[in-house]
């Protein structure tokens, strides 16, 4: 049904037996769908793009409901994070709250690049909050998805090169394709009234901001969680902790990149 709706399917393998893809792969074309793009999301996941209409999406669930090989896990309108997941063949791990928490491992910086970069491109003038291990990548990799996603990036406050603190922003970077990149711990690590003032109104303009170590702006008052959409966390292992609890305001005490 070439003429038909994109639907994302997913799946748990619970009997990984030989033949199982095929079975269901002929399932769908007995029931007339397409399949678009098909990839393993791990060693036990798969996921798909069909396309095909409503009552063949329901056919297809009513087909699966005795099929103990596998269980299905999703079947729904595509989002960006679907397609993302199937392009690398891999989940983004998330925690649901306010705001939705995705984790990333340094190892998993293209994929964290991709999903930014979709993100900036494709929902307005959203706040990422971005915490992280010390010398991830960070900055690096926000500043990879702004080019990608065809933005300029305006730093306010970082440490890249060297130390950043904007106490000003020209009337064509406060607008337009720009994401604006504040770091918290540079931000409060000096009393700098002019610098402050102008965080307070960048946190308020209508485009994209991604705002590194955003803890330590809720810890000292300047936003809160609500204000973000989306954090990404992002470790050199699994284990490492992310905690900022005895990090003083100093540059110079945390690795800021």
């Amino acid at each position: 049904m070439c003429d038909g709706e994109t639907w994302y399917f997913e799946y748990i393998i619970k009997e990984n037996r030989r033949g199982l893809l095929g079975d269901v792969a002929t399932l769908f074309g007995m029931l007339g769908i397409n399949i678009r793009t098909v990839n393993s999301l791990g060693d036990q996941r798969r996921g798909f793009l069909l396309q095909g209409d409503e009552e063949q999406a329901n056919q297809l669930l009513r087909a699966l409901a005795n099929f103990k090989a596998i269980e299905v896990t999703a079947l729904r309108k595509p989002t960006f994070i679907d397609q993302i997941a199937l392009r690398h063949g891999r989940i983004i791990p998330c925690e649901e709250g306010n705001p939705v928490v995705y984790r990333f491992l340094r190892t998993d910086l293209d994929l964290m690049i991709d999903f930014m970069a979709a993100y900036l491109g494709e929902n307005g003038p959203v706040s990422i909050g971005l915490r992280g291990s010390p010398n991830v990548g960070k900055t690096e990799a926000t500043i990879a998805a702004c080019v990608y996603a065809n933005k300029r990036w305006v730093v306010v406050s970082g440490t890249l090169f060297r130390q950043v603190l904007r106490t000003s922003l020209d009337q064509e970077e406060r607008g337009g394709d720009v994401v604006l990149l504040i770091d918290a711990v540079t931000s409060m690590g000096r009393h700098l009234p002019e610098h402050r003032e102008l965080v307070a109104e960048a946190l308020k303009l209508p485009v994209p901001k991604v705002i590194e170590h955003p803890d330590i702006f809720v810890r000292e008052g300047v936003m809160d969680y609500t204000d973000l959409d989306l954090i990404i966390e992002v470790r050199n292992r699994l284990e490492d902790e992310i905690s900022y609890e005895l990090i003083p305001l100093s540059c110079n005490s945390f690795d800021c990149s």
